[in-house]
């Protein structure tokens, strides 16, 4: 049984309005998203914020390109769940005024954006989630769906380059798709399930393919590579330089490292019941900059291992 193990963090940012996708920048800022604010937000070292643009509907995952521009993954909106002091709040439904999801372009001098994807083969895309570009300059996203009341759509993982020329489906259906990374090879592809609490793994074999399990042996194609038990939820994910994988997980609020050959092997307990996501940053990538979205923090914490350094940055 794996021992929770308390993070000892502290509070960079306060009054964040559900904030995810986080980047580290090459001047110690962190870049990330307020889905309930509709922006994409910088937050300086000395902990001020800075909004650097006005994304509207939902803004969730966010990274660099190789073209400086940052890309962020809009899922459209949501209804949300507020407490009486207005203090902390969750993503409960679909949005009233919901329209479609999309893949935006931000010039982060300007803060001037356009859509780049809305649709892929006449499909229109649901609710873009999360987002991740490999060593070619091209990204693969997921797309998680909607939620309404009485129904919930089944979400999809995507590859598309990043001048707006081409986009695949790559793997559909695929229930609540959340989290996305690459192995440090870029050999393998993780995508984490939100509702089931699990990570699948698929071999890729070219721009925008991957080999699939075939069933009984997947619900989804993927190589399950947790299977323990509780009350969670996964949300989005960062990879260690060692290969590991750092997942956001909501309810039990915390980080699961979860490793390619024995799965879960760590669990990083923290107050708050939505740990949404982390990314690595610091001089040797040994800090772990963490969304605490239900309180609305940005937190930092010393990590015990390097984290995985993204391919492109500012």
């Amino acid at each position: 049984m794996i021992k929770k193990q308390n993070l000892k963090t502290r509070i960079i940012a306060k009054d964040l309005l559900f904030p995810e996708g986080p980047i580290f920048l090459s001047d110690n800022s962190i870049l990330l998203v307020e889905i309930a604010r509709g922006t994409l937000t910088k937050v300086l070292k000395n902990g001020k914020k800075k909004v650097v643009a006005y994304l509207g509907d939902g803004p969730n995952g966010a990274a660099i390109g190789p073209d400086g521009f940052c890309y962020v993954c809009n899922n459209g909106g949501f209804e949300w769940e507020i407490s009486d002091d207005k203090k902390f709040r969750r993503p409960v439904l679909q949005s009233k005024n919901y329209k479609n999801g999309k893949i935006q372009k931000i010039d982060l001098n300007t803060g001037k954006f356009k859509t780049l994807y809305d649709s892929c083969n006449g499909i229109p895309l649901c609710g873009p989630n999360d987002i991740v570009f490999d060593k070619k300059g091209n990204f693969w996203f997921t797309d998680l769906g909607k939620v309404r009341e009485r129904s919930m759509d089944r979400g999809a993982i995507y590859w598309a380059k990043c001048d707006g020329s081409e986009i695949k489906q790559v793997i559909q259906p695929f229930m609540t798709p959340n989290g996305i990374g690459l192995a440090p090879d870029e050999k393998t592809l993780y995508v984490a399930e939100t509702e089931g609490g699990k990570l699948f793994s698929y071999e890729i074999i070219g721009d925008g393919e991957v080999r699939k399990l075939n069933f009984p042996y997947s619900v989804n194609g993927g190589l399950l590579l947790n299977s323990e038990g509780g009350i969670k939820r996964f949300d989005s994910l960062a990879v260690e330089k060692n290969g590991n994988i750092c997942v956001g997980t909501l309810f039990d609020g915390g980080i699961s490292v979860i490793s390619p050959s024995k799965g879960l092997i760590e669990f990083h307990k923290l107050a708050d019941p939505y740990i949404t996501n982390i990314c690595f940053g610091g001089q040797g990538f040994d800090k772990a900059f963490i969304t605490a979205s239900y309180e609305g923090l940005l937190l930092k914490a010393n990590w015990k291992r390097d984290g995985l350094k993204l391919n492109f940055n500012i």
